[in-house]
């Protein structure tokens, strides 16, 4: 699938050739899978384009000094000549002046303590007043680029329309006042920024009742206990323990189910029926490779990989300017609002894996604790007999006394950069894969009891300290389809609930692995023991009672693997899973799909029996190709890492304009793939991209007991990163999360879904107003810019015709 770097110096010149439509290429017979593209913007390139910069700015002539090189228009509605940045003018912005749309000037809080962005547009003086972006033209060479872009945001609106990841949808958004948002009008992370929120009337009546979180969360002052102590009974309202016994389990459902030949599960209303069509529609995986196909030409086209570069360079200047002109007002307003700070706004690790969530003396400490108190506990099986774990460290000729940090060598350093396997072996407490089956797995001979009990512990020091919530990723491989009941019945039974993690599946790509094992024979067993638990306990929730409780706590699923294998395209056409047999594993495009697929069948079914659904994060972007983030711009809710978007401009402005999630983790880039100062999470959150900090595995990358505020603490030093931007950082943690409506409302504000300052509540947030506006305002100026695409090109082409 993937080619080697060299070949993609030698294929043709693409900039020439427009990017082939959905339309055109569905008339194409058979599975077409698009080759390999190049999406990246190198270095020499970058080098070029700032060489034609400096010539146009060192030839200009003297009535050019205010333009930079950059064509001017006159505005028909000042007479005052506008900059032209890539020949799209700039509403509101006046040369000469420092005053640039959506970036006001200071007010003195001594005049008037309401920033200027609060105020309604009628209020504001005339000069930061929005000018109509409309009446002004869009140069014709950058009309096609702009026309792309706009069909490659309908894609995406496609996908996740589709499969029920915008907001609203799943039946835990609505909360007994929020009831859900018209699909016309939602987006993943709330109302679309285009929707005049001032006229926008809520639907009035929710087709769902209250969602009902149980154990019921804690109210908002509410007092820690510790719950390893033996419970503790409280008077407090909302503070009660998990009891499995008290769970309502709903009935059988009269629709049916079965896998298709293409891979994917569908939902029938009737069984009986000959001629069975499916209740949902689905999208095909030759329509995902089309749509694969004509977003992965779009950002591989010269000119556009051009223009995308000088959009993004010209949001990361604006939002310096912004911060010149706007640090101590933001300052100001927030020393203005009582009690909030960095450490009492809520944070959500976004990304972090469950086996290695805790820190390395808190593992040590553990194992200390249960040599010294628990020798006798038997704890594994070898060589046909039992070893209890005092026969197991004999084996290792050590002692409880021996164990330190040092001899644990859990920590990657320098060893692990650009080495995953070495990485994967990090797992592996003091190297011995024995102590990581009793202390780091579910499945084991004692039942996951000491991960549990861990589990426990850093549960316990999570709800102490009460600001820091975390969503852990937790393994179901797909070798066997009791993994799920396993996996269920492991949490119930050690009543791992706790009101500050939710949980994700992570399905490992190890096709190749299982297949050498003899686990499984082709792709379609993977599949099959993955989602037919999931569509056995829809149908029917009493035939998986414990797994059916536990997915109340599973906001979706995450796809892991080492993104930087190499994928080898041994397939001109790729076959369906059933037909998969190859001792190779599919390429990640592939695997996305399916994924993909099955949650969006999942999702509308679950649905239907008001359920809660799911949502598709995976990693991507850490390393690898083009086509994972490709991919994941198509299919996913959010991702983890995409490192590499600072190499494919037009990928990343497309996922600035569709505000997709990156949950980045600088400390384990670090370690692995990028070191720390040249992580481009600084960047993309200039330009404003939807970004969060996340620790990935604090096991191996952190020091400290609250590894979330390590991550903050590194990067407000390196990346000097103010106050405000630490608490927006928080705040799009909280909103990428998968926690339910009812508690976002309680963490940022009611309308918290609204964009801009409408949605803000500064008390809950500690983010100042006129910075989500101005956030708002400028992505408002990007999308009407491609919104604005569609009547140019006709107007351009009919002209060209006649």
């Amino acid at each position: 699938m993937a080619e080697s770097p060299s070949s993609r110096g030698d294929s043709p010149d693409r900039s020439k050739t427009p990017p082939m439509s959905p339309q055109a290429s569905d008339s194409q017979e058979g599975l077409h899978i698009p080759e390999a593209k190049d999406g990246f913007f190198g270095y020499n390139e970058e080098r070029s384009l700032h060489q034609i910069e400096e010539k146009r700015f060192a030839h200009r002539r003297g009535s050019d000094a205010t333009s930079v090189g950059r064509p001017i228009l006159s505005s028909p509605l000042t007479g005052l000549a506008t900059i032209i940045p890539d020949g799209i003018s700039e509403p509101g912005s006046v040369p000469g002046s420092h005053i640039l749309s959506a970036i006001p000037e200071p007010v003195s809080p001594s005049v008037d303590k309401l920033s200027p962005l609060n105020k309604p547009t009628d209020q504001l003086p005339p000069e930061m007043k929005p000018g109509p972006a409309h009446d002004i033209p869009i140069a014709n060479e950058y009309a096609p680029i702009l026309e792309s872009f706009r069909k490659c945001l309908e894609l995406r609106d496609k996908y996740m329309l589709v499969s029920g990841q915008r907001l609203g949808f799943n039946p835990k958004d609505h909360d007994g006042s929020f009831n859900g948002l018209p699909d016309q009008v939602s987006d993943v992370n709330g109302l679309r920024p285009d929707v005049d929120y001032n006229n926008f009337q809520e639907p009035e009546e929710s087709s769902f009742h209250k969602w009902h979180i149980y154990p019921r969360p804690p109210p908002p002052h509410w007092h820690w206990s510790d719950k390893l102590n033996g419970p503790t009974h409280s008077s407090t309202p909302g503070d009660e323990e998990f009891e499995f016994s008290t769970c309502e389990i709903p009935g059988e459902h009269e629709w049916s189910f079965e896998i298709d030949e293409k891979g994917v599960y569908q939902v029938y209303e009737s069984p009986q029926a000959e001629n069975k069509v499916p209740v949902f529609n689905i999208p095909t995986i030759r329509e995902y490779f089309i749509d694969l196909e004509y977003v992965l030409g779009v950002i591989s086209d010269g000119p556009t990989k051009s223009f995308a570069f000088r959009r993004l360079g010209y949001l990361s200047s604006k939002f310096t300017m912004y911060t010149l002109l706007n640090e101590f007002q933001e300052l100001a307003d927030m020393k203005s609002v009582p009690h909030r700070d960095f450490y009492n706004v809520r944070k959500v690790d976004t990304h972090v894996h469950h086996s290695s969530s805790m820190n390395q003396k808190h593992l040590l400490r553990f194992i200390k604790s249960k040599m010294k108190r628990s020798p006798d506990d038997v704890v594994i099986f070898r060589d046909g007999k039992e070893l209890t774990l005092e026969q197991v460290f004999q084996s290792l000729h050590l002692t409880a006394y021996d164990l330190s940090i040092d001899t644990l060598d859990m920590h990657a350093h320098q060893d692990s950069f650009h080495r995953f396997d070495k990485f994967n072996l990090k797992y592996n407490p003091i190297g011995e894969s024995r102590l990581r089956e009793i202390f780091m797995k579910t499945d084991n001979y004692i039942e996951g009891r000491y991960l549990a009990e861990l589990t426990q512990e850093v549960m316990t020091d999570l709800e102490q300290s009460k600001y820091q919530n975390c969503e852990w990723r937790i393994s179901i491989y797909g070798r066997s389809p009791h993994e799920w009941d396993k996996l269920a019945k492991w949490i119930i039974k050690n009543k791992l609930f706790s009101h500050n993690v939710r949980w994700l599946i992570q399905i490992p790509r190890l096709y190749d692995v299982y297949k050498q094992s003899g686990s499984i024979n082709t792709f379609e067993d993977i599949v099959l023991n993955v989602f037919r638990p999931l569509f056995e306990v829809t149908k029917d929730p009493k035939s998986h009672p414990e797994l059916h409780i536990f997915l109340q706590r599973v906001i979706g699923f995450d796809s892991v693997d080492d993104e930087s294998k190499t994928e080898r395209r041994f397939h001109k056409k790729f076959p369906y899973p059933r037909l998969w047999d190859a001792k190779e594993s599919p390429p990640y495009s592939y695997w996305s799909y399916y994924l993909f697929a099955n949650i969006a069948s999942l999702n509308q079914w679950r649905r239907k029996r008001g359920f809660n659904t799911f949502v598709f994060r995976p990693h991507c972007g850490e390393a690898g190709d083009t086509d994972h983030l490709t991919s994941a711009f198509l299919t996913a809710h959010s991702i983890s890492h995409g490192i590499l978007l600072r190499k494919v401009p037009a990928l990343q402005y497309l996922f600035y304009l569709k505000q997709i999630g990156l949950a980045m983790s600088p400390l384990s880039n670090n370690a692995l793939f990028l070191t720390y100062e040249r992580n481009p999470l600084p960047d993309f959150f200039k330009v404003g991209l939807n970004v969060s900090l996340s620790t990935d595995d604090p096991l191996q990358f952190h020091f400290t007991k609250e590894p979330l505020l390590e991550e903050y603490s590194v990067a407000a030093h390196i990346y000097k990163f103010p106050q405000s931007s630490l608490a927006e950082l928080a705040r799009n943690s909280v909103i990428q999360s998968g926690f339910e409506m009812e508690i976002k409302k309680h963490w940022l504000g009611l309308k918290w879904y609204l964009p801009g300052s409408a949605g803000n509540d500064i008390n809950k947030t500690n983010v100042p107003n006129i910075r989500l506006e101005y956030r708002k305002h400028t992505l408002m100026e990007e999308l009407d810019m491609v919104g604005r695409a569609t009547s140019t090109s006709t107007i351009t082409t009919t002209t060209t015709a006649n």
